[in-house]
């Protein structure tokens, strides 16, 4: 199917409204054009909706739990509203925590902290680093990359019913992958995890932002997800779930506001009873307006409701893989095959290209902002393309960088704010490049291809 066929298609919805949608860029080659941000899966764009609800805000800014006047109240109220939208917006259990954190990553090294004595951790290698690396003070069993749903049931399933001694152990995968878009049996992996008595803990900084995500419904016992991926501008995240190791650990942080008591002992010694609230693990003035504006995305996020985003990310995937279809040197990047469900997220290699001399090429000839490398997940990258660790790349290789010095691979990612001619626009440029190379030359500059404008 040609792009003009499947441009031509009516779209589902019109995208939401997100700052930066009429920005314009220089291109190399002379004007300027509107840039289209694609790189939703490192960082999306905040949405309108949300910049206003924290610009009505601001004003009335003011310290939270320990002030009486009237703005420290309201900040108060609005932090910890912002607390139960969250809930609401994961379905968390009556008994689960919300905490808030800085982001996946805080989130999931909150976690690691908390694990009880001797547990044991299971990790399939296809995680982002924020989710294989945090694990260090445990002992942790990493899992090879599944190629089907069933298979990755299947080798957890394995893993668990091996261990020795029976004790804690704790499961963590990703919701969809921040490589390949597709979407992990998070349901089955839960209840494979509970039947040989381990937890499972879901990152879902790729999967919130595109489904609805219910905790009760996935049966996972924690889940964590960032803001800057779920249409908020500020650094927060969220640990939801179970209270239990959260109680009984020591605090993340040790300060102001995770204490509830502290006093002297008669030896000059200090003395402290540590809240057992989400409080506990949240020291030091909260990040309040961070809070709000991701409480404020997950509000409007629902209230655009979750069917119809995903109808028409649905279509803009398709755009892209049936736009791109009839160009064999493009192959996009898979566990599960092509047809595996995914999110607004796909990765892909183009032969006869170093990936950060195209990327570097869709941005200066064309106003496309995509990302180019291992994406923070390079043993999944390595899998997925069968690479050699010490491959030399070209244009855009860090030589600083042994043992990784070829970026393999680019990256296209949108959602919510995503126009439909950013995307078609993608495709053309793809194509064009392709078939008729890039118009500039491109040099390599701190590790990076850029223009060569020196001529």
């Amino acid at each position: 199917m040609s792009v003009s066929t499947v441009a031509a298609a009516p779209s589902v919805c019109a995208p939401l409204p997100v700052l930066g949608r009429d920005v314009t860029v220089p291109l190399v080659t002379g004007g300027e054009v509107t840039y289209a941000a694609l790189d939703y899966a490192a960082s999306a764009p905040a949405l309108q909706r949300v910049w206003d609800d924290v610009a009505a805000y601001a004003p009335y800014y003011g310290s939270v739990h320990r002030g009486a006047g009237y703005l420290s109240q309201l900040s108060t109220d609005l932090f910890e509203n912002a607390r139960r939208t969250v809930a609401e917006f994961l379905d968390c259990r009556e008994d689960d925590q919300v905490v808030f954190t800085r982001s996946t990553t805080d989130s999931l090294n909150l976690l690691a902290a908390a694990l009880p004595a001797d547990c044991r951790v299971f990790v399939f290698e296809t995680e982002h680093h924020a989710s294989l690396l945090p694990w260090r003070s445990a002992q942790v069993t990493y899992l090879d990359a599944p190629r089907s749903h069933r298979e990755a049931v299947e080798t957890l399933e394995r893993a668990l019913a091996d261990r020795d001694p029976y004790g804690p152990a704790l499961v963590c995968v990703t919701g969809a992958s921040n490589v390949t878009g597709e979407l992990w049996p998070v349901r089955e992996l839960a209840a494979a995890a509970h039947a040989h008595g381990a937890r499972i803990v879901l990152d879902a900084a790729q999967l919130a932002p595109h489904h609805e995500v219910s905790v009760a419904g996935l049966d996972v016992d924690w889940v964590a997800f960032s803001g800057h991926k779920l249409y908020a501008p500020f650094g927060s995240g969220v640990l939801a779930g179970r209270a239990d190791w959260l109680r009984a650990a020591e605090p993340y942080l040790a300060g102001g506001g995770a204490s509830r008591k502290v006093g002297r002992r008669e030896d000059g010694g200090v003395d402290v009873e540590w809240h057992d609230s989400a409080a506990r693990h949240e020291a030091g003035s909260p990040n309040v307006i961070g809070a709000y504006a991701l409480a404020s995305a997950c509000t409007a996020l629902t209230e655009a409701g979750f069917d119809t985003l995903v109808a028409r990310e649905q279509y803009l995937v398709r755009t892209v893989r049936e736009g791109l279809a009839d160009v064999p040197q493009v192959r996009f990047l898979s566990l599960f095959g092509d047809d595996a469900p995914r999110v607004g997220v796909l990765s892909f290699v183009v032969e006869g290209w170093n990936s950060s001399h195209f990327a570097a090429a869709l941005s200066a000839e064309y106003g496309i902002g995509v990302r180019d490398g291992l994406f923070c997940a390079h043993p999944l990258l390595r899998t997925l393309l069968g690479s050699d660790p010490q491959a030399q790349g070209e244009c855009g290789s860090p030589e600083s960088a042994p043992g990784e010095k070829s970026l393999n691979a680019i990256r296209v990612s949108f959602g919510a704010g995503t126009p439909d001619e950013h995307v078609e626009r993608f495709v053309r440029a793809v194509k064009e490049l392709v078939a008729d190379g890039a118009k500039w030359n491109y040099r390599t500059e701190d590790g990076r291809c850029v223009p060569d404008t020196s001529a």
